[in-house]
Parts: C-alpha cells; sequence; structure tokens
C-alpha cells in the first residue's frame, strides 16, 4: 500500500465518528484506529527494508518496534475493557508508542532514509491514530465492558 493510499484510506475515516454500535464489535480487529495502526506498521516494515545495514539494531529495529507497539497496545487495551483504568492505561501507552514512532520517522527522514514526502504522509497518518486513541481515552465508557457482558 502505499504512502497515498494510506492517507486517503485513513481520510475515509476521519471523518467518522464510531457509529458502530460497539456491543457489534467483536474484535479490535474491527476498531478503524487498529486497522490503521496496522496498515502503518506495514508500510514502515516495507520502507526499513531498504534502511543501511549499520541501522539494524537501532533505528530500522526502533522504528518497526514502536509502530508495532502500537497495534499490539490496542489488542491489550481491548481486551481489558472490563477494567476502565487499564483500557485507558492501554491507550495511553498505544498513544506514546504512537508519537515514538513519529519521532523515528523524523530520524528516518533526516537521516535521508524516508523520503520528505512520505515521511510527512506518515507523520500526519500517526497523527491521526493519536486523534483516535485520544478521543477514546477521554471518553472511555462507550467501550467498557459492563457486568452483563462476556
Amino acid at each position: 500500500m502505499g504512502e497515498r493510499e494510506i492517507r486517503s484510506w485513513g481520510d475515509r475515516y476521519n471523518n467518522m465518528t464510531e457509529t458502530v454500535d460497539r456491543k457489534l464489535l467483536k474484535s479490535h480487529f474491527e476498531l478503524e484506529v487498529y486497522q490503521l495502526a496496522f496498515e502503518l506498521a506495514m508500510k514502515i516494515f516495507e520502507l526499513s527494508k531498504k534502511f543501511p545495514v549499520e541501522e539494524k539494531y537501532s533505528l530500522t529495529d526502533q522504528i518497526r518496534r514502536a509502530s508495532r507497539s502500537v497495534c499490539t497496545n490496542i489488542a491489550e487495551a481491548w481486551r481489558k475493557r472490563r477494567y476502565e483504568a487499564a483500557f485507558v492505561s492501554r491507550l495511553s501507552d498505544a498513544e506514546a508508542e504512537s508519537a515514538e514512532t513519529q519521532t523515528w520517522i523524523q530520524f528516518g527522514v533526516r537521516c535521508g532514509y524516508i523520503d520528505k514526502q512520505e515521511g510527512e504522509i506518515l507523520y500526519r497518518n500517526y497523527d491521526d491514530v493519536i486523534g483516535k486513541i485520544v478521543t477514546m481515552i477521554n471518553n472511555p465508557s462507550p467501550w467498557i465492558l459492563r457486568k452483563n457482558h462476556c
């Protein structure tokens, strides 16, 4: 998926709030924020394949780890919906990992490993991810499981 496609894919969801009845969502895979974060992590993986060998244990490893961690923290938050504090904590971790990924993107651009325009698109897409996560953090109650749910 090209960077332009990711941006347009994200744009389709920017104007949507989570209008889907949250009770109908069966998995974190159905969350818009998870889907966008996953696509971005895969894009970063593809881009990082072209990084120099000397970056293998630094920039390459760090940008891949941070971008993947956004997704894993969203997944963990989803499974912790019984406990609002745990849910919000995991979402906060996902938000922090998104910001870390943005920092690594900046390093990639400055070092000349990521095209400037491509880096800007990735950075803006992570702004979208952060915005969606913050929305969930600021209003967790619709996402929290009640006692009568499994």
